[in-house]
Order: C-alpha cells, then sequence, then structure tokens
C-alpha cells in the first residue's frame, strides 16, 4: 500500500487557452479513498489519468508512496484502472478476464487461479466464472472489472466514474459494495464521479475541484457543513443549497427582497454590503403566529412518505421565476396547495454567508 502525491502537478493540452488541471497540491493517505468530484470538464478524470501515466505532466510531479513516478509508464506504476466502460474482452471468460492481467506479468498458472478465486469470493462472481461478458448484466460486468483489479494487488485503485452506466438502483447498491470492499482491502484508492451524492456516501474524504482548480478538500460531512465558497455550497447537497443575494444591515441581519433574515454578526462585519445567503432545505422552518418571516408562494410540493421538499417562489416576484425557487425540506406531510403563501425563517447558526464578488466565505 501507499500514499499519493499530487505536487503542484500542471496539465496543458495544446493549444489550450487554460490549464486542464492547474497547480493540484493533494496528498491521498495510505489507505484512504479518495473521491475527485466536479462538473463536466473540471479536470477530475485528467488527475486520475495523470496519476494513472496516461497523460503526461505539463510541470509538477506525482508521487506514489516516496517515489516520484511522473516520468514512468503506466505499467511501472503498480496501480489498476477500472473504467467506466469495464474494459473486457468479450471472447474471454470471467475468470479469464480477471486473471489476463496476472498472466501477461508472467505469474504461475496456479497462483492466477488462487488470486481470481479469492477475488470472485470477495465480489460474489463465484458461479460466473465460466460465463463470457455478454452473458452478465451490467452490475456484474463492473464487479468482474473489479476484480480484475483486486487481483493485481497493486498499490493504488485508479477509479474513473466506475458507476456511471449502471441504473439509479443498482448504483446505489454497488457504491455500497465498492466502499466495503475498498475498507476490507485497504488499497489507496482514488475515485473520479461527477455526482456529488456518490462522493458524499462513499469517499473517506473529497476534493472538488472547478476549471481544473482544487476548490476544498475535506470529509463529506465538512464539505456539507462548512463550504469554502459560493462553488462548493452550491455543489454539494441534494437538493442543493437555496442561495439567495442580499445586503448586510447593521442590526445583525441581510435583507432579501426587502425581508430581513438573521445572519452571523461577525459575517456581517466581514462583508462589504452584497453578499449571498446559503441555507440549507433542511435549515428552513415555517413561520407561526406573529412571527416575521420571507415570503414565499408554493410552486410545488415533492412528497416522500416520511418528509416533503416544498418549492417555493418568493412573494415579490410576480413572474414566479422558476430560477428563484426556494427549496424546503418539511417533515411529514404538509397541506400546502399550489400558490398557497407560506413564511420561512431560520437561525443565524444556519445561515451560510458569502462575498458576491469573490464567492469566499465569510460566516467563522
Amino acid at each position: 500500500m501507499a500514499s499519493v502525491r499530487f505536487d503542484k502537478a500542471v496539465r496543458m493540452f495544446p493549444g489550450a487557452e487554460r490549464p486542464a488541471v492547474s497547480d493540484l497540491d493533494l496528498e491521498v493517505e495510505d489507505g484512504e479513498l479518495m473521491v475527485l468530484v466536479g462538473p463536466s470538464g473540471c479536470g477530475k478524470s485528467t488527475s486520475l489519468r495523470m496519476l494513472a501515466g496516461l497523460e503526461e505532466l505539463t510541470s509538477g510531479a506525482v508521487l506514489i508512496g516516496e517515489e516520484d513516478v511522473s516520468d514512468l509508464p503506466p505499467k511501472d506504476r503498480d496501480i489498476a484502472m477500472v473504467f467506466q466502460n469495464y474494459a473486457l474482452y468479450p471472447h474471454m471468460t470471467v475468470a479469464d478476464n480477471m486473471g489476463f492481467a496476472l498472466k501477461i506479468a508472467g505469474v504461475g498458472k496456479e497462483e492466477r487461479r488462487t488470486r481470481v478465486q479469492e477475488a470472485a469470493r470477495l465480489l460474489d462472481l463465484e458461479a460466473y466464472l465460466d460465463r463470457k461478458p455478454k452473458a452478465l448484466s451490467g452490475g456484474q460486468r463492473q464487479r468482474v472489472a473489479m476484480g480484475r483489479a483486486i487481483v493485481r494487488q497493486p498499490r493504488v485503485f485508479c477509479m474513473d466514474e466506475p458507476l456511471s452506466n449502471l441504473d439509479a438502483k443498482l448504483r446505489v447498491s454497488t457504491r455500497t459494495q465498492i466502499s466495503a470492499l475498498q475498507q476490507r482491502l485497504g488499497t489507496t484508492t482514488v475515485y473520479v464521479t461527477h455526482d456529488q451524492v456518490e462522493a458524499m456516501t462513499m469517499g473517506d474524504r473529497v476534493a472538488v475541484l472547478k476549471d481544473g482548480v482544487l476548490q476544498q478538500v475535506a470529509s463529506p460531512l465538512a464539505l456539507y457543513d462548512r463550504p469554502a465558497n459560493l462553488f462548493v455550497a452550491g455543489f454539494i447537497g441534494s437538493p442543493a443549497m437555496n442561495l439567495l443575494e442580499a445586503k448586510t444591515a447593521g442590526d445583525g441581519t441581510a435583507v432579501v427582497d426587502g425581508y430581513a433574515l438573521p445572519i452571523d454578526r461577525e459575517a456581517a462585519a466581514r462583508s462589504t454590503g452584497a453578499v449571498t445567503l446559503g441555507i440549507r432545505p433542511e435549515s428552513w422552518r415555517l413561520a407561526s403566529g406573529e412571527e416575521e418571516g420571507y415570503p414565499v408562494r408554493v410552486a410545488a410540493v415533492e412528497e416522500l412518505g416520511a418528509e416533503a421538499y416544498v418549492y417555493a417562489t418568493p412573494d415579490t416576484d410576480v413572474s414566479h421565476d422558476l430560477l428563484r425557487q426556494v427549496v424546503v425540506r418539511v417533515e411529514g406531510r404538509p397541506d400546502l396547495p399550489r400558490g398557497a403563501r407560506i413564511r420561512l425563517t431560520t437561525s443565524p447558526d444556519k445561515v451560510h454567508v458569502f462575498d458576491t464578488t469573490t464567492g469566499a466565505r465569510l460566516t467563522p
């Protein structure tokens, strides 16, 4: 096993205006599952391919353990790659697919068989070893691709969106299997996905990238509770955090559409006036009685049984612009017809405050 370190790693493609990956400084601890997440084109797959040796570095270095592998070919880096499209040989059986890399490496037949059997047992594939890939489901093929990586007993697993070809239900079950398997094996793993829910549920830590630049790296809950900037705040969480443009007042509040919401006084003191408030759907509550609140009108209610999500538009917006929707999580089954006027409130410790111009977090 080994740690992984990106040391000011840069990848600039010929003819590009900006680097695909810019000065990436990131350390993955020995045995850790690190998830790289971000929108399409953010540089996450390029970063993984730099680690695997499939993309050359323009500058900087990539280290596995204490060894600088920047100039080593992929076959000498002792990594195993799991791809989005499985990349299985259709004419080979499951057992042959899983053991092929070992055969190329000159591993003896008996040891190959033993390693394949052990991996098949881990992945519940023992009954399928004699089948061809075309006779398997998508989830089974993905497990075969995992098995092919496991039998090599590498220092590092590199996984490039391995679940994106699976349906939603299978993705949920497979991601828990991968997490459990990684913990059992203890192999350092770098996992790329565009799905922030996948990132939150799988990673020991999560690195968020945008336009080739690392925005924040932290545990999933730390990202959720204390996003470093507006991009991370809007990207992490499902449904997404409500982001409301506001202006701070001198009394520890911020004014949104003419209505005051309480915010942290220290954050208010740091602002220059124009701020963006971030409020998670679960941080809202319905104002009661004479309590002041932010008035909105219900556009739709998403009933989930034990809870519901209320989608509303500001009451001051006569056009009811759906792009300005506010999302509220409500316990139980609220009787809120479309068009109903409700008032929302929250507490200062539930409001994230960001500088609108720079996107930086102002809340302590």
